[in-house]
């Protein structure tokens, strides 16, 4: 039957209307449209949600480079380049014509399957653009082309260096992500202001803040020394403590400051360790680590030296290194100390004649000093079971978190507590801290009155 100008007419109002639709529909798939009725399209591959793709080594060396296979978690795939010709009698009495078929980093091997895909799906006197587009964009032709699993959960992609298209993958799917993340509006939840997504960023936990409120949260936080709080502000996330990766870190804070929050996190390590000492030098003061291999029985299990200044100094007197042989300057001193002291009280100086009256003196008021302090902490601290260190309590509960090792103890006792119900120590009959998770008296109550 021979076509009639009336149908060829036709034809073109039914071209015309579901090129309009396909524009209206998916606008950024039309890279170009000519008058003789060709049309280029640029179908990119969006699953919705992250999906299980694994490229497989093909060709010769396949049986020998499989274990270079590779399985990632994409959610898009580089578009498919797509060229075709529309006949003056499509849709009525012809397909259209497909041009030319490839996928962009040349992921898809096989274009010539795709390509008979898509011819079978036109029927005479139907449109068949925007099944097309969406037959890509979806990702449903990987059944149809034997590029999906037995179970059909991964898609599985042949190619020859699969390590080179993996990683062009991961980028192209992050680039995407990025791209989206931009042209969308979110609200700060510290500012409560909505703005676009290249002025705000997604931590890994998905909680979006603008970069300027973190900005000035963290470099406040790191300009405190406070490492442990920057992290996401969100309360939840507090709550769990949930600490900032050193990625999200560099792209928000200047690197003055990412460099003072690596130092701070080195130090906080470093201090957990026991042995971990300050260099007695008081313009360095850097942290200065036991030395590896030492004999705890030898006299040389004292010996530091600073990694900054290179002071040589002794870990028990905190003087200049007196060697392995000769005795640790500290007993002496007090020793020293203790003689003075019974001397003076006779009225004899000889040992300032000896030593000068200067150094006697200030030795003598840094051991005072000395058995002063350690007498307060006696009386008004508490030391914690785990790091030992020392804990003051003016008011409160008697429930403490120490700050450096997060070991919960009891304040009056000392005893541990357990973590995940603490307060069971304060609620049996049988402890004598027995109902005193708060200590009061009258000065307590004035001093919140006040």
């Amino acid at each position: 039957m021979p076509i009639t100008t009336e149908d060829l007419e036709t034809c073109q109002g039914l071209q015309l209307e579901e090129l309009e639709v396909l524009e209206s529909i998916y606008p950024e798939c039309i890279s170009s449209q000519k008058s003789d009725g060709t049309l280029k399209l640029e179908i990119p591959i969006e699953f919705g949600a992250p999906r299980s793709v694994s490229v497989k080594a093909s060709g010769p060396n396949a049986p020998y480079t499989s274990h270079h296979d590779e399985l990632l978690s994409l959610t898009v795939l580089p578009p498919i380049l797509l060229e075709v010709l529309l006949p003056p009698s499509y849709p009525l009495y012809l397909p259209p014509r497909i041009i030319l078929i490839r996928a962009a980093n040349n992921w898809l091997v096989n274009n010539m399957a795709l390509q008979t895909a898509l011819s079978q799906k036109w029927e005479s006197g139907e449109s068949v653009l925007y099944g097309w587009v969406e037959y890509i964009r979806s990702g449903d032709f990987f059944m149809d082309i034997d590029l999906i699993s037995s179970d059909n959960v991964t898609f599985q992609i042949p190619h020859p260096t699969p390590q080179l298209l993996s990683s062009a993958l991961v980028e192209f799917d992050s680039s995407s992500k990025t791209a989206q993340f931009s042209q969308n509006s979110y609200p700060c939840s510290i500012c409560l202001t909505h703005l676009k997504g290249h002025k705000c960023l997604q931590l890994s936990c998905n909680h979006i803040f603008c970069r300027s409120c973190l900005e000035d949260f963290w470099q406040l936080c790191i300009a405190e020394g406070d490492v442990d709080r920057v992290g996401c502000p969100d309360p939840v996330c507090v709550k769990e403590g949930r600490l900032a990766s050193q990625e999200e870190i560099i792209r928000v804070v200047p690197e003055a400051e990412v460099q003072r929050w690596r130092w701070l996190k080195n130090k906080q390590e470093l201090e957990r360790d026991p042995t971990i000492l300050h260099c007695p030098v008081p313009f360095c003061q850097a942290l200065v680590q036991k030395p590896v291999g030492t004999d705890p029985e030898s006299r040389w299990d004292a010996f530091r030296q600073c990694p900054t200044c290179s002071f040589s100094f002794c870990a028990f007197c905190k003087y200049t290194w007196h060697g392995p042989i000769s005795p640790c300057p500290i007993s002496h001193t007090e020793q020293l100390i203790q003689e003075y002291l019974k001397e003076d009280t006779e009225g004899r100086n000889t040992l300032e004649l000896r030593y000068g009256r200067r150094l006697i003196h200030s030795l003598v008021a840094r051991y005072e000093q000395e058995q002063s302090t350690k007498q307060w902490i006696h009386s008004s601290t508490t030391s914690c079971p785990g790091c030992k260190s020392s804990v003051e309590k003016s008011m409160g509960c008697n429930h403490m978190t120490c700050t450096r090792c997060k070991h919960h103890f009891c304040y009056r006792c000392g005893d541990n507590l357990n973590p995940d119900d603490p307060y069971a120590h304060f609620s049996v009959p049988a402890q004598r801290c027995y109902k005193k998770l708060f200590d009061w008296d009258e000065s307590n109550e004035e001093e919140w009155a006040a």
